[in-house]
């Protein structure tokens, strides 16, 4: 028996059940079919593919016609699980500019989009949900804005100011309609307030167990990519190596 196609309002139902949600990134075609045999519920195509797939330095790279290349891919999938997408650095800087590029991930197969900010990109999220296109918040932790940051990933919400302004962009994600929020690098603290505060289901990355689910970018946890693993980021698997052998035994057998 086929399982439902999952939906943003099954999301949101799974924070009501205190189901955790379990969510990876998926950046093509065979990553996305595995994951969902896998049964998770929601996988991203993240501007992560930037540095993982691509090899640029961080995310701020990433253009608007590779992450629609890799939905295209991904989506290939059909997955059953809740698939979105990434709108990259600088494609939403206006309500205009973002509701046409999100229109733009729709198109290639997005079943929502995800952007980085709070209340500073608000008309851009009405926007967007207005045309009835699904949307992920992010904040705390900004990959796109890491470079403003000296270039260091930074945990959010240790101070009465920190604290505070996750709070206000929390708010207006609630107040806008997400139906989930990445919540990265946030004090497990302030991560699980925020998760029982408001009613859009909080997805962690690096912020504690308190959270309505947990995202991780796949190679980190598969150990595909293994030049930098995050330090919060518990590897299941060692991919690379198993690969290496692999490849050793092939070419020692020619």
């Amino acid at each position: 028996m086929t399982s439902p196609k999952i939906t943003p309002s099954y999301i949101r139902a799974m924070k009501a059940r205190r189901e955790k949600i379990a969510a990876l990134t998926a950046y093509d075609f065979p990553t996305a079919k595995l994951l969902d045999e896998c049964g998770l519920p929601f996988l991203l195509v993240g501007d992560s593919l930037g540095m993982v797939v691509l090899g640029y330095p961080n995310t701020t790279h990433v253009t608007m016609t590779e992450m629609e290349h890799h939905t295209r891919a991904a989506t290939r999938a059909k997955p059953n699980a809740l698939i979105g997408a990434d709108l990259p650095f600088h494609t939403y800087d206006t309500p205009d500019q973002a509701l046409a590029n999100a229109k733009r991930l729709f198109a290639a197969g997005a079943e929502y989009v995800k952007a980085e900010g709070g209340r500073e990109i608000l008309p851009q999220i009405r926007a967007i949900i207005a045309a009835g296109i699904p949307f992920v918040g992010h904040i705390g932790m900004l990959p796109q804005h890491v470079l403003e940051e000296g270039g260091k990933y930074r945990i959010k919400g240790r101070d009465d100011t920190g604290h505070a302004k996750l709070l206000d962009d929390a708010a207006a994600l609630a107040e806008a309609g997400a139906f989930a929020v990445v919540l990265e690098l946030v004090t497990p603290a302030v991560a699980k307030e925020i998760t029982e505060r408001f009613p859009f289901a909080t997805i962690g990355i690096g912020s504690g167990p308190d959270c309505d689910g947990q995202i991780l970018v796949t190679p980190d946890l598969i150990g595909t990519y293994p030049w930098f693993t995050p330090k919060f980021v518990k590897q299941e698997l060692n991919a690379a190596e198993q690969i290496r052998l692999a490849i050793g035994r092939w070419k020692s057998a020619l």
